[in-house]
């Protein structure tokens, strides 16, 4: 096959080239269909050329030529739309392309569209002139930072994407300080200048008093800065400057982004720094090449972190065409590449090409601070809308999880059905439930807590967050009563015009339900950020919840009358003609203590006319909370029971009699 030609719409897997699909389809009976990626947002080519990664129609490429660089920027700054325009004014997608009038294109899960922000590290690439600029976007959420430090490996530079009005955030502090101590060089995008709030110089200032605070070098210092639009498509160095296209940034980093460092060594050497799974070719591990060529079928040793040595064959290797997955036939020093052939690979295990190669050095990722267990489904509706149920299904969808999500870790509880997952944040584990959900999962989701340590002489040490809100000025006092309420000493306030910025250090126990609490007193206009400061000593005991709920006592259907009088108990979460069991929570109650009611009470009906008759029934509507919101309501003794259609708040021991007998037990 001549050099750069493509074939479309071939299989991934060796050895299924040059059938047709109906030959195929006698010969493989088993075989996926045609056109099965490894990604299910990415098509499938092949490229059959002497540096496929680097070249459509160039033999090679030198490494000078080659630009690998991540994107940094807080939630909702416009980083992902600004992925969009460098990959379409690069010219990877045609113009009749369905890609080409997308909108962040690199958003590829439903979930990252719904919530607006990136979850998953991605890797794409694009080609301008005769550079080939490998791009990593990187999730802005602290709950989701293990997939950043992971990326951090694979680069040379950083795109800092800030908002022209609000400035670096907290989000934006904590992936640049893990980029800072990679020796990334970055350059500043200051984004959204076309907002009628600017203040781009303003900004500027905030960023590098920001560098300073993170110990920057003096070459990261003198950083470049261009001001843009992504949402419009223009880029300029000076705001003053007219511009139409990103021509100013693409020059910027070929310019001030260096090449992959040249190794001393001519082997080949490959640090793992992520990974994915395919059903078909086993685990993915995705990386840097430091030094030397690997290709297909290549016999080459993976070293473990406890130094034991294992070999294998390279069965694939993958690179990027713009957002496309692209097999590979070899790779040289420089590449970013997706390698199989070894299944239990793990982040940060050097690949080389023999065993009495030393190790790459690696950062280890920051330790989980939230723990929480998940469970099936053993409540009186289970299994009426999801079909996976069984703790076998459960189990082993929290491992495959852990294979491609290397901050997460999974182990069986005590209990048979009962799993321990340990995160970052539990929007991090909101997030993996949500998508368990969508897949048919039913399971039970418990209140979200810290991991505690012990120092050498037995004193109990717990995580601490750094804090940053930002409320309107009539809401202040509310706010630092329940920073106060939750045992956080504030550190600074900065007075804007409308606001205030309110930074505190608080411990993670004291952040689950804050958010809530921020939304209730702030009518939606609060803003909030964190991220993991350190082990301190532990603050003693801090109030879950102010109210009780309101449990129903006896299953059936909600009646409207019945509901009528609870909503002057408390606050309802259901609404008539619904589902409900005993145990289940239906409201909350508007004192402390938990109040059990009957929702499906109906009213009896006698030949007398009563004294209440024609007087409408008026309920106000319930509350329906969202899955992370659910998750940071619920007391210690309570679950949010999860399925594809519903959500559901339920005690942990449905039985009135045996609850009370618990908790005598516990007192």
């Amino acid at each position: 096959m001549s050099t750069g030609t493509i074939r479309r719409g071939q299989s991934v897997l060796p050895g299924f080239e040059g059938y047709s699909p109906a030959a195929r389809r006698r010969r493989f009976p088993f075989a996926p269909p045609v056109g099965t990626g490894i990604f299910v947002d990415a098509p499938v080519l092949t490229i059959d050329i002497s540096r496929p990664l680097h070249a459509d129609h160039i033999p090679d490429i030198d490494m000078e030529h080659i630009r690998n660089i991540a994107i940094i920027a807080h939630v909702d700054h416009g980083k992902t739309t600004l992925v969009d325009q460098l990959l379409k004014q690069a010219g990877t997608f045609r113009a009749n392309e369905a890609k080409a009038s997308e909108e962040r294109i690199m958003d590829s899960m439903d979930l990252e569209r719904e919530k607006g922000i990136t979850i998953r590290a991605k890797n794409a690439a694009f080609r301008w002139h005769d550079y080939h600029v490998n791009i990593v976007d990187t999730p802005g959420h602290a709950d989701f930072g293990g997939e950043v430090e992971r990326i951090m490996k694979m680069i040379d530079g950083v795109l800092l994407v800030v908002d022209a009005h609000d400035g670096p955030q907290a989000q934006t502090k904590f992936v640049l300080k893990k980029a800072f101590e990679n020796g990334a060089k970055p350059i500043v995008v200051i984004n959204k200048i076309d907002r009628e709030n600017a203040r781009p110089h303003k900004v500027l200032d905030f960023i590098f008093d920001l560098f300073v605070e993170l110990n920057a070098t003096d070459a990261q210092l003198d950083f470049p800065v261009i001001y843009a639009s992504a949402r419009d498509g223009y880029a300029m160095r000076e705001i003053h400057e007219k511009s139409e296209t990103m021509e100013p940034l693409f020059e910027a980093i070929i310019k001030h982004i260096p090449p992959p460092p040249k190794s001393d060594v001519s082997y080949f050497q490959m640090l793992i720094s992520n990974l994915d799974y395919s059903d078909y070719l086993g685990r993915i591990a995705y990386g840097r090449i430091t030094s030397g060529r690997v290709k297909v079928g290549d016999s080459v040793v993976r070293i473990n972190k406890d130094g034991r040595r294992e070999r294998a064959n390279v069965t694939a290797l993958f690179g990027h065409v713009g957002l496309a997955k692209v097999e590979l036939k070899n790779a040289s020093a420089g590449d970013i590449v997706g390698l199989c052939g070894f299944e239990d690979a793990f982040i940060g295990e050097t690949i080389t090409d023999t065993e009495e190669r030393l190790p790459l050095p690696f950062v280890d990722i920051d330790p989980p601070t939230i723990s929480m267990k998940i469970c099936i489904n053993d409540g009186p509706l289970a299994g009426r809308e999801g079909k996976l149920l069984t703790a076998r299904q459960v189990r082993e969808r929290l491992i495959r999880e852990t294979r491609t999500n290397v901050s997460i870790e999974v182990a069986d509880a005590d209990v048979a059905g009962h799993f321990d997952i340990k995160a970052r944040g539990e929007m991090q584990i909101a997030i993996l439930v949500e998508q368990m959900r969508r897949e048919g999962f039913e399971v039970l989701v418990s209140r979200p807590e810290v991991i505690y340590r012990r120092t050498d002489d037995g004193s109990l040490l717990e995580p601490y967050e750094s804090l940053y809100v930002d409320v309107p000025n009539e809401n202040l006092g509310d706010i630092l009563q329940s920073l106060a309420w939750r045992k956080a000493d504030i550190l600074n306030m900065e007075h804007q015009t409308a606001t205030v910025t309110v930074q505190a250090t608080i411990p993670t126990r004291g952040l689950i339900g804050f958010e809530t609490d921020l939304v209730n007193c702030t009518k939606g206009h609060g803003i909030m950020s964190h991220l993991f400061k350190e082990y301190g000593p532990y603050k003693g005991e801090i109030p879950t919840r102010n109210n009780g709920v309101l449990v129903a006592m006896e299953g059936g259907i909600s009646t409207a009358y019945s509901l009528d009088t609870i909503q002057e108990r408390g606050r309802l979460f259901i609404g008539p003609q619904e589902e409900i069991y005993e145990g289940m929570v239906i409201g909350e109650n508007a004192r402390p203590d938990d109040m059990p009611v009957n929702p499906c009470r109906a009213k009896k009906l006698t030949n007398m006319r009563s004294q209440g008759d024609g007087k409408g029934i008026s309920l106000a509507p319930p509350l329906k909370m969202t899955l992370e919101r659910s998750i940071e309501y619920i007391a210690p003794d309570e679950y949010v029971e999860v399925t594809p259609k519903s959500l559901r708040l339920r005690k942990k021991i449905l039985d009135a009699n045996a609850r009370k007998r618990a908790s005598q037990k516990v007192g």
